[in-house]
């Protein structure tokens, strides 16, 4: 008798052309964390101390296995762990009021310990045998950990530290364990600022590769700082910066440098590990705090050949990395009246766009745990927990209406709840933007599925938001293949 209920319900589905799997997943688990080896030419200019400030405060969110104080084009001949010492310590300091907010921030003892020196001069040059340091043992070590999950190196500098490290495993390990290793690897760099990352590409092929190549003019980490026309760009201005980081914010936020050359322009590289529900690290297709980025090989002229490098040579690519790619995004503005948010007139297609379009939710998202430092708990604002009460993938039939539905998510502070459903259609592969039936900012919100003439998927997100001060946001992710009409 329940076998005939079981297939009744599975025929009744199939009819009504909602295919949903048989578990629901209300609640999303919390992802592993990732594991972190930064690889920064601080001291260079001060981006990269921002950059470290805001790190420091997801120390919990992320496992940092070292800290590696680097070269690059801009700072040849020095380098400055010292720097990142002395940040270290400024965390030691607001630590006890952090862990007061959430649960993981390691000790600054255990932080400083994973500080490291890297290469002490420029490029591929100061590579080669009997030239390994202590950042490159630290990158070798971490691959060689059991630890089965992939190690990200997040390169603000230059990547020779990185280069050492593979020649070193080249000429001490057997080919199969090189490429074993080289598996779990996962690097993003902040463009080329050696010469090492294009010598890298090219000769690891199989290796995991985020980079915008050539002129920083043509680069997506870009974003983070832009000022776009036709945008309230408030969230990166120097008066909000001051107000919100910088003054009154404790030892910590003290330490974060006025701008010179761009607002943390490093960020970008580890922004998509911090766990908020939107990105997966393993798919930077799919986008994210940090960006989004296509995996082909690109154009020697797409990437401002001509364009601020550093003198860095830029150089073909022979091979596909994950690189720029674009979003076209109408940006939801605040509406006075009625419906609480409506659709900007003027749209905005970009690949800096795949950053800046998340800008004010993770700015707010700083300036909320930069409060963690000096804030009892029941004076700060903490994000909400964002819940489906329906599984996290589905299948339709091309025609039919469906719904979404985040009931269940919830604020640990009880603050009130907005909710904004939307299709990223550059992560999916059914391109054609697909808008709501009605409403998009209630909890439930509805989608009817296009007509197509082969399997297709559309990702929905859900951006849940407090109204705390500042508002903070978290995410859910629904993917929904659409299928033929029978």
């Amino acid at each position: 008798m329940e076998t005939m209920r079981a297939w009744t319900g599975l025929v009744l589905a199939i009819t009504l052309g909602w295919i949903a799997p048989a578990h629901a997943a209300p609640e999303a688990s919390a992802p592993a964390k990732a594991r972190l080896i930064v690889l920064s030419d601080i001291e260079n200019e001060p981006d990269d101390t921002q950059s470290f400030v805001r790190l420091l405060l997801y120390a919990n969110e992320i496992d940092i296995e070292a800290l590696v104080a680097t070269t690059s084009t801009h700072m040849r001949g020095e380098i400055h762990p010292e720097s990142i010492r002395r940040l270290v310590s400024l965390y030691g300091q607001v630590r006890p009021n952090l862990v007061l907010h959430a649960n993981g921030y390691p000790t600054a003892e255990s932080l400083s310990a994973r500080i490291r020196a890297g290469q002490p001069a420029y490029g591929l040059a100061a590579t080669g045998p009997g030239k390994d340091t202590e950042g490159s043992r630290a990158i070798i070590a971490a691959l060689d950990s059991p630890d089965p999950r992939p190690v990200w190196v997040s390169v603000w500098g230059g990547a020779n530290t990185l280069a050492q490290a593979l020649k070193t495993l080249e000429a001490t390990r057997p080919a199969a364990e090189v490429q074993r290793l080289i598996s779990k690897l996962r690097v993003y760099t902040i463009s080329d600022q050696d010469d090492a990352g294009a010598w890298i590409r090219k000769t690891y092929p199989s290796l995991f590769y985020i980079v915008s190549p050539g002129g920083y003019g043509a680069a997506t980490w870009g974003g983070i700082f832009q000022a776009v026309d036709g945008l309230d760009n408030t969230t990166v201005s120097n008066a909000w910066l001051a107000q919100n980081i910088q003054q009154g914010r404790g030892p910590l936020g003290a330490a974060y440098p006025d701008v010179a050359y761009g607002m943390e322009g490093d960020t970008p590289a580890f922004l998509n590990l911090i766990p908020t529900g939107l990105a997966d690290p393993e798919r930077p297709d799919w986008g994210g705090w940090g960006g989004r980025y296509a995996l082909y090989t690109p154009n020697l002229a797409d990437t401002d050949p001509k364009g601020f490098t550093g003198g860095v040579p830029i150089e073909p690519e022979t091979r596909p990395i994950w690189t720029n790619a674009i979003d076209t995004v109408a940006p939801h503005e605040p509406a006075p009246f009625g419906r609480a948010v409506k659709v900007s007139a003027r749209v905005h297609k970009d690949y800096r766009a795949t950053v800046w379009r998340w800008r004010d939710a993770f700015q707010n998202d700083f300036a909320a745990r930069i409060g963690w430092t000096t804030l009892p708990r029941d004076k700060a604002n903490h994000p909400p927990v964002a819940v489906l009460d329906h599984a996290d993938r589905l299948t339709v039939r091309a025609g039919k209406t469906f719904s979404l539905s985040a009931r269940g998510s919830h604020d640990p502070d009880g603050d009130s709840l907005s909710f904004l459903w939307f299709n990223y259609p550059e992560a999916g592969t059914w391109k054609t933007s697909i808008p709501a039936n009605g409403a998009e900012n209630i909890y439930r919100a509805s989608f009817t599925a296009p007509a197509v003439t082969k399997p297709e998927t559309a990702h929905f997100i859900v951006a849940i938001s407090d109204k705390g001060a500042p508002a903070l946001t978290r995410y859910r992710r629904v993917i929904v293949t659409f299928l033929p009409a029978p």
